[in-house]
């Protein structure tokens, strides 16, 4: 599935989710995840802003643990970042584990994130919250297939697309001297 992805970086929290509730847009997901970023040797995915990963999901609302299986490319990133995703829900992180290091892939990198994602339509507003260690400042990611719907969210939020960024949160906290090794995608 193609979808565009955009991020609005440096948000206040309580000032975004007041907007979801006083619009009665819904809260469909809050999680606590695991993203384990994997990719072959010399990081050929990730050098073309590309990743394969492995997320485990605590579902909060539902109380129950999920695990998928994604391997994500990059199309464009001039507006918006414009990506296929292909993904698919597993019962077992270990095996999708062994999966991909049989394929010849290697664990690069492990992040912990906090999300909570409204729908809006059919696009996603996502509040994103790593690891400190990662990413010391919480962002909104925008997922969605449709132009139109994009402005929509971003004029809700007080935004325009002047306010957002296509870059990957790699090339932003490159950007911030924010130091990840070598590792650059995503």
């Amino acid at each position: 599935m193609k979808e565009l992805e955009t991020k609005i970086l440096d948000i206040d929290m309580e000032k975004v989710r007041r907007i979801m509730i006083e619009n009665k847009i819904p809260l469909v997901k809050k999680e606590e995840q695991i993203n384990n970023i994997y990719d072959f040797e010399g990081m050929p995915l990730l050098k073309r802003k590309g990743y394969a990963r492995v997320r485990v999901v605590n579902d909060m609302l539902r109380n129950k643990k999920e695990y998928y299986m994604t391997v994500k490319k990059m199309i464009s990133q001039e507006k918006f970042k414009l990506m296929e995703e292909n993904e698919v829900k597993v019962d077992n992180a270990e095996v999708a584990k062994k999966i991909f290091e049989a394929l010849g892939l290697k664990l690069v990198q492990s992040i912990g994130k906090y999300r909570e994602s409204y729908k809006y339509k059919n696009t996603l507003i996502e509040i994103d919250v790593n690891d400190k260690s990662f990413c010391p400042f919480p962002y909104v990611e925008i997922e969605t297939t449709s132009e139109s719907e994009l402005d929509e969210v971003l004029e809700l939020l007080g935004y325009t697309l002047a306010d957002t960024t296509s870059k990957t949160i790699y090339e932003i906290l490159e950007e911030r001297g924010v130091n990840h090794s070598n590792i650059k995608g995503i």
